[in-house]
């Protein structure tokens, strides 16, 4: 059963099959660069019932270069609006997070019983970020086949936990090769839609992905989705994804780069209610009665009865006695071994058997 542990201030927190839904809050360049907006968010992730808060460790120089040769150049269809326009550089010259941060949110998260953790770019980033200690590592879909990267962060040791979107199998394998052969011993492969659409989209969400991840690589599997709306994520978790990652913004603004498939922290703490309820509902598995109401209603199951007087010595016939509700009686198992023994009393109509009323 695919589980591992991570190491927070707290104590050891097991991520994988049969614990609760690991529930983790992003929250990437929502902050608009404020420090302050970045710490309200952490409280926001808290209040909302997330079980961790992430950020992205990188600069524009450590992301790409400052070039507005198209290549560089965003402008898809199907991207926000927000982005449209600028070169990469300057995307993320607006949208990264100053790594003076790290410490105090690392430190805000914990003392709201948050684990922090964050996605490297690149070696410095983890360099900087084993300086914070922190508990285990995202490699973001975009970096899933950044060799070097994965090489950098399985030498940590520590627990690394992969989106893999628009990665293909053969990608994948040499990604998990490439982290085990490097000292990964605990790894989580998230299923992500890379769309980046403001609501979930059915014709490429394909959320069986999870399951086969798990059992493909005998992972810890999950999802991490880019879409907006809660509907998937809620899905993915009641078809077992022990990871959810969502976007978390304080208030959508169209301004805010990632707003369009962040939720609000109303909605966030929707979605972490449903999974939870779910997680309830499927509980653990049981037999037999599962409440006192069910106990009570045991008693309306079948069992054998009188359904005429029947005098002491007579034999019991399917005329004399059967298997009717309530359960007051034998099993019904016994009526076959019943029938034919002897009466060793007088029987009224409608009582229930009892192995003193046979002979023995």
């Amino acid at each position: 059963m695919p589980v591992f542990s991570i190491q927070t201030p707290k104590g050891k927190k097991t991520i994988g099959k049969g614990e609760p839904c690991f529930i983790v809050a992003e929250v990437s360049c929502n902050h608009k660069q404020n420090l302050e907006q970045a710490k309200e968010i952490v409280r926001a992730a808290a209040r909302a019932g997330a079980d961790a808060v992430k950020i992205q460790t990188y600069t524009p120089d450590t992301m790409t270069i400052d070039s507005n040769q198209k290549w560089f150049m965003l402008g898809g269809k199907d991207q926000p609006d927000s982005w449209k326009g600028k070169n990469l550089y300057n995307l993320y010259k607006e949208a990264y997070t100053p790594w003076e941060w790290d410490e105090p949110l690392k430190k805000l998260a914990e003392d709201l019983g948050l684990v922090f953790f964050s996605t490297p770019f690149d070696p410095t980033a983890v360099d900087f970020l084993e300086k914070l200690n922190v508990p285990c590592y995202k490699i973001a879909s975009y970096e899933a086949t950044d060799i070097p990267l994965l090489k950098r962060v399985a030498r940590t040791g520590k627990p690394v936990i992969m989106s893999v979107g628009f990665a293909d199998l053969e990608e994948i394998n040499f990604s998990v090769k490439t982290l085990r052969g490097n000292g990964t011993k605990d790894l989580a492969l998230l299923h992500c839609t890379t769309s980046y659409f403001d609501e979930a989209d059915e014709s490429h969400t394909n959320l069986r992905t999870i399951s086969d991840l798990e059992q493909r690589y005998g992972v810890v599997a999950g999802f991490s989705d880019n879409m907006g709306g809660i509907d998937a994520p809620v899905m993915a978790a009641a078809m077992g994804a022990a990871i959810i990652e969502k976007h978390l913004v304080l208030k959508h603004d169209p301004t805010i780069l990632d707003d369009r498939f962040s939720l609000d922290e109303e909605n966030m703490k929707k979605m972490v209610e449903k999974i939870r309820w779910q997680e309830k509902l499927m509980g653990q598995p049981k037999y037999g009665t599962q409440s006192s109401s069910e106990e009570y209603n045991k008693r309306f199951r079948r069992s054998v009865f009188s359904v005429s007087d029947i005098k002491k010595g007579e034999k019991f016939t399917t005329a004399n006695i059967r298997v009717i509700r309530p359960a007051f009686g034998l099993q019904p198992k016994y009526y076959e071994t019943i029938l034919g023994k002897r009466s060793s009393q007088n029987i009224r109509k409608g009582a229930p058997l009892t192995w003193e009323m046979v002979e023995q």
